[in-house]
């Protein structure tokens, strides 16, 4: 069975999904079944990257809040990322535009460690504030994930993989994603948020054993291009 995920490497509720998602597989009787496959989506396509930039001042300057209050957002994720079993330092979280993160992406894709790949840059980005549109730590990253360095060096130099990243996006679209994360289940169910474990728990189960029509069982704390809603 086919369980989907839409996300972008700077969504906090993203990496929060995961570990909720990880937890109802780990209790879920048929989770050897389950092929789980990363989608590409950006929340800001136009970002441009700046390492002199946190993403407390980001969200400031994006959302006409003063420091203060986007200090305190982002003390909000932080607090749902421990409960999740993450750590989170989002003020040395750096701004940067996630294409070649997505593209790095398909590429582990490609050699089956997409999931551990995905895990290591939301990882750099939310835990270590590392630059993850800088090529060198997407190496540094791919390499750790069971890439090999020359391929990810040749990938990220052209252009391969970027149709991909916005065949990703344009399906997104079309079936109508609003925000991320989004986990859609064997095109049957979906799930949007950070919802608990126990949603998609029940979305495993009924879409492992019905054939049914894409259906929002639930939503949750989501990151969409106006900024971050926990719900």
């Amino acid at each position: 069975m086919q369980v989907e995920i839409w996300s972008d490497v700077m969504c906090p509720f993203c990496y929060i999904g995961k570990r909720r998602f990880e937890s109802a597989l780990a209790k879920f009787d048929h989770k050897e079944d389950i092929q789980i496959t990363w989608k590409s989506f950006q929340l800001n396509p136009d970002m441009v990257t700046d390492p002199g930039k946190n993403i407390d001042q980001y969200l400031a300057e994006a959302k006409g809040w003063s420091l203060k209050q986007a200090q305190d957002a982002n003390a909000y994720v932080t607090n749902m990322a421990k409960e999740a079993g993450l750590t989170y330092h989002m003020d040395k979280a750096i701004v940067a535009n996630s294409f070649d993160a997505h593209r790095l992406s398909h590429l582990a894709k490609k050699h089956g460690v997409q999931d551990a790949v995905e895990e290591l840059i939301f990882a750099a980005y939310f835990t270590e504030g590392k630059n993850t549109a800088d090529h060198d730590t997407l190496v540094e990253i791919g390499v750790k994930g069971g890439l090999e360095e020359t391929e990810i060096r040749t990938m990220l130099a052209g252009t391969e993989y970027a149709q991909e990243v916005e065949h990703d996006i344009y399906e997104s679209q079309q079936i109508g994603v609003r925000g991320v994360p989004f986990f859609v289940f064997d095109r049957k169910y979906a799930v949007s948020g950070a919802q608990e474990s126990s949603a998609f728990l029940q979305a495993l189960s009924r879409s492992y054993a019905e054939t049914a029509k894409l259906t929002d069982l639930s939503e949750g704390a989501v990151c969409g291009p106006g900024g971050c809603d926990p719900a």
